[in-house]
């Protein structure tokens, strides 16, 4: 594999001492005052790497090692540029100056390469939050940030990381996965495609919900794709990471965090609010984690079918409860019941996503949301994974339908689809 050779190399090692002076060399050619391109770093990199070779041996390999190295570390993210262009890697992380960690393959393991210092590492993290004009620092150790491509970064700088800075990047395929990509990668049957498919055209309000690295934005992103092109969509995150490349007409809103500098938070609640006021034909809400779900469901109940959101539970029944919580959060005085009365108004379908043991993401189930009864949110199950062996490591099983009817069947038929119910 491409990753393993360059591990590899890696391993043979980068020879710190040269590196540090090639690059101690490097930096003092370069003006503090002017920006260059990078042609010209490319250029004035390899004229100290030759004047360097010239009193110090270098090898074809390390010359290369060390420009590339240098380059990394003054144009892009250092250490972790390679591992960010290799596709097969879908998780870095990084614990202040122990080896990174990556996930390729939904299995972690430990590379041999290291951020040299703690001022290295910081000035990658420093360059991160910057990227998507995010701050970080003592005062505000804690920051969700993005990367040009959407990766979603997560930082944590002391005194909040006591053992160094800790960087966490969950990387965004190049390629935007369809429905198509992912029932042919076994995430879901062919049929439960086209049943969702079929409920977001039809403008069911639909909840994903899972666990972390689950692949909900995934296939959030993938039900993107049948929302008729005629609808204005107004999206609502933490941190930019939705990718909804069929919808024309999109409003991107992201939140943030107060800051040292006085620059006040705008929190989901605030966007959720100021998008009903944007002519709206759906929200998207990424992720709910906080009191902002009763906003969400507030703008579900009023007249705008179709939204659609994520939140972390570990099953269908679970992630009602945790919205339920959430909503106590911000109306406390609000009974129980009244509050999941308000859940199964809003919420029509739930796509529930789980890891398999050999990695592997999932839909597990799709249930319709039918009302309460005795104050509890009544879920009926439409669909279920069954798994049928394990061979090699690798579990085998499909979802496939129960014999639970959909019973609201309304909104199908408002549509022109009549093959449910």
């Amino acid at each position: 594999m491409e990753l393993e050779n360059r591990d590899s190399a890696a391993d043979r090692c980068l020879p710190e001492e040269k590196y540090r002076g090639v690059l101690t060399c490097f930096l003092e050619k370069t003006a503090q005052d002017r920006e260059y391109s990078d042609a010209e770093i490319r250029d004035l990199i390899e004229e100290t790497l030759e004047e360097y070779s010239r009193h110090t041996m270098l090898s074809i390999r390390e010359k290369s090692d060390i420009g590339r190295e240098i380059f990394n570390s003054v144009r892009r993210l250092g250490l972790l540029t390679d591992l960010l262009e290799d596709d097969s890697v879908t998780e870095i992380m990084v614990n202040g100056l122990d080896p990174v960690y990556i996930e390729q393959n939904g299995r972690i393991r430990q590379l041999s390469r290291r951020f040299g210092s703690i001022q290295e590492l910081e000035n990658t993290a420093q360059h991160i939050a910057g990227m998507s004009d995010r701050t970080v620092n003592t005062a505000s150790p804690i920051v969700d940030s993005h990367l040009e491509d959407g990766s979603r970064v997560c930082i944590v700088l002391p005194p909040a990381a006591p053992d160094g800075p800790i960087l966490t990047i969950r990387k965004f395929s190049r390629d935007e996965l369809t429905m198509r990509d992912l029932t042919a990668a076994g995430t879901l049957s062919g049929q439960a495609a086209e049943f969702l498919a079929d409920a977001v055209r039809a403008r069911y309000n639909i909840f994903i919900s899972g666990g972390t690295g689950a692949g909900k934005t995934t296939v959030l992103n993938a039900l993107s794709e049948f929302i008729p092109s005629g609808e204005r969509v107004v999206t609502i995150e933490d941190s930019l990471e939705l990718q909804l490349k069929t919808v024309k007409n999109l409003v991107r809103l992201e939140s943030r965090n107060a800051t040292s500098d006085r620059k006040s938070a705008i929190t989901i609640r605030d966007l959720i609010r100021a998008s009903l006021r944007l002519r709206p034909d759906r929200i998207i809400v990424g992720e709910v984690r906080d009191e902002a779900a009763i906003d969400m469901l507030q703008a579900m109940n009023t007249g705008h079918a179709g939204s659609l959101s994520t939140g972390h539970g570990n099953s269908p029944s679970d992630m009602m409860e945790r919205l339920a919580t959430m909503c106590l959060m911000g109306m406390e005085n609000m009974p129980l019941a009244a509050v999941r009365q308000q859940i199964a108004s809003a919420l029509e379908l739930i796509i529930h996503l789980g890891r398999l043991q050999d990695g592997s993401r999932r839909v597990l189930s799709i249930s319709e949301i039918c009302g309460t009864e005795n104050g509890r949110i009544q879920l009926h199950e439409l669909f279920c994974f069954k798994q049928t062996e394990i061979r090699g490591g690798k579990v085998y099983g499909t979802l496939v339908r129960t014999a639970e009817p959909l019973y609201q069947t309304g909104k199908m038929h408002a549509a022109g689809i009549a093959d449910y119910g």
